[in-house]
């Protein structure tokens, strides 16, 4: 059975405001995709397991596909493309990833860049192991770790020069 029920939920993204007509129980990376034609955000697992959802609201990382949308009202949500700046300048982290070739099919590349920036953000870039395990909530069915570690490691560095 469907809910026709409907709430209005409206949602600062990217600097933006966003009004949308949707169930309660809609996720943040439903309404992202479907409702606002955000499609940065990719839906791998829905199960919260494979992090390719990373968004952050408030400053902070979260998985969009467990978040309600109701939720994160009236917080900043940033997607991948609100991390790029006005003017079309790539973030650190999308420029270390290009670098790096941090990517090969590119499917679980805005959760990573997301979850990276978050990475240097917390202060957890210190060495390689230690961006390891703090990446380790993205998986890249690819197998490109060595070079995601490389660019976050770069964009660490260059964050703190």
């Amino acid at each position: 059975m469907t809910s026709k029920i409907r709430t209005p939920i409206q949602l600062q993204i990217n600097g933006h405001r966003h009004e949308l007509e949707a169930e309660p129980r809609v996720t943040l990376l439903d309404a992202l995709r479907d409702h606002l034609g955000l499609t940065g955000t990719k839906k791998g697992c829905d199960q919260g397991q494979c992090g390719a959802c990373t968004v952050h609201i408030d400053g902070q990382r979260v998985l969009a596909c467990l978040t309600l949308a109701a939720q994160a009202e009236g917080r900043a949500i940033t997607t991948i493309e609100g991390l790029a700046g006005e003017d079309g300048a790539l973030h650190a982290v999308q420029a270390a990833f290009l670098e790096q070739d941090a990517f090969q099919c590119g499917y679980c590349t805005p959760g990573q860049i997301m979850s990276a920036v978050a990475c240097i953000r917390e202060g957890h870039a210190g060495s390689d192991e230690e961006i390891r395990e703090y990446m380790a909530g993205n998986l890249c069915r690819c197998g490109a770790y060595p070079h995601i570690v490389a660019a976050v490691r770069q964009a660490a560095v260059e964050a703190a020069s």
